[in-house]
């Protein structure tokens, strides 16, 4: 079975930080939310991975996954334009050769694996099985309706008044069929070809569509609340004590992980957290759920509850908190005054307040 990991896209929801990176690469605990996505494929037992890039990122990506030295071979699939679910599974129809596939949203996070799904999947040899999860605000998802024996038997997408709440993960397991009822659609509404009428034909034309319920938590990063949102769960669920760079005259509280060659000096550093290799925090508060990235550098400032990328600095900020701020950002306070920030700053950003 292969593996079909969906990276294209502009990620408008949240610009400006997608202005300048891939949406699947923003850092979620110092590593790109789409190096989750492969690494739970990989443990499932596919090692064969299409990736459907976009002009603007496609390069980003590749590169991103080719220095990360994952046990797999990745076949880059260029989808020219973005144009739905459907239509980047029938652009990379070469590359599936009719044959089972996984596919993936590249910018979803799962607290489980999917080994037990594709093994279900492949046992029963259906056509289509997708991942369901109950949600709260079913009005911003595709929505599934199912029978007693879970089968799917209606599909709406972000309807006003949803059937039901069982939302659709981002994770879809197809046989060949799903390729015929592609070439049958119709663009929706909005110019797009949707997975969602695609599945709906097949329950049309009678062919089952089973359901599997995701029981763990599922996170949509799409938008800087929802990354933040991630980066705690992820931080407080998967992050183990390991200190390899130089800690002076601080407190390290908790789980906390500082990476080789990172300085931390007369600082207090509140667990979960992630100081990423070569970064600097002097005379700061870190607390709990803040990743650091690579390179950044923290003085005299407290941040908390954010997303801090690659080489950014934050200098004299008495307080930063539920922020996103880009690689190489800085942001210094000039004034003589305590404030409390909360911030979505893009890459190569400059503020003085």
């Amino acid at each position: 079975m292969k593996g079909l990991v969906l990276a294209g896209g502009k990620g408008t929801r949240l610009r400006p930080v997608t202005y300048s990176l891939a949406k699947q690469l923003v850092p979620v605990a110092n590593r790109p939310i789409l190096h989750y996505v492969v690494e739970n494929l990989i443990a499932a037992g596919i090692a064969q991975i299409g990736v459907v890039i976009s002009p603007e990122t496609g390069e980003t990506i590749r590169k991103s996954l080719e220095e990360g030295h994952f046990d797999a071979e990745f076949t880059f699939i260029l989808q020219e334009e973005p144009k739905g679910l459907a239509h980047a599974v029938r652009t990379a129809r070469t590359f599936l050769e009719d044959g089972p596939f996984v596919m993936y949203l590249g910018d979803n996070l799962i607290g489980s694996g999917i080994g037990d799904l594709v093994e279900r999947f492949r046992q029963r040899e259906d056509e289509a099985l997708i991942l369901l999860k109950e949600v709260e605000n079913p009005r911003m998802f595709g929505v599934v309706v199912t029978d007693r024996e879970g089968n799917a038997r209606r599909l709406v997408e972000k309807p006003s008044v949803p059937p039901s709440n069982l939302a659709l993960v981002g994770v879809y397991l197809f046989g060949r069929r799903i390729f015929d009822a592609i070439d049958s659609l119709a663009p929706s509404a909005r110019g797009e070809y949707e997975i969602t009428d695609a599945i709906q034909t097949l329950v049309d034309w009678g062919i089952p569509v089973r359901t599997a319920r995701l029981e763990t938590w599922w996170l949509d990063t799409g938008k800087k609340d929802d990354l933040l949102e991630a980066n705690r769960i992820v931080l407080d669920e998967w992050t183990r004590p390991d200190v390899r760079g130089t800690v002076l005259d601080s407190s390290i509280v908790g789980r906390v992980r500082i990476g080789e060659g990172a300085l931390v000096e007369r600082s207090v550093v509140r667990g979960p957290a992630v100081i990423g290799e070569g970064a600097v925090v002097r005379d700061a508060r870190i607390g709990p759920f803040t990743s650091i990235g690579r390179g950044c550098c923290i003085e005299g400032s407290t941040v908390d509850y954010s997303v801090i990328m690659e080489n950014a600095r934050i200098c004299g900020v008495e307080r930063l908190d539920a922020s996103l701020v880009g690689c190489r950002s800085r942001i210094v306070r000039r004034a003589r005054r305590d404030m409390s920030m909360s911030l979505c700053v893009g890459d190569d950003a400059e503020i003085e307040v």
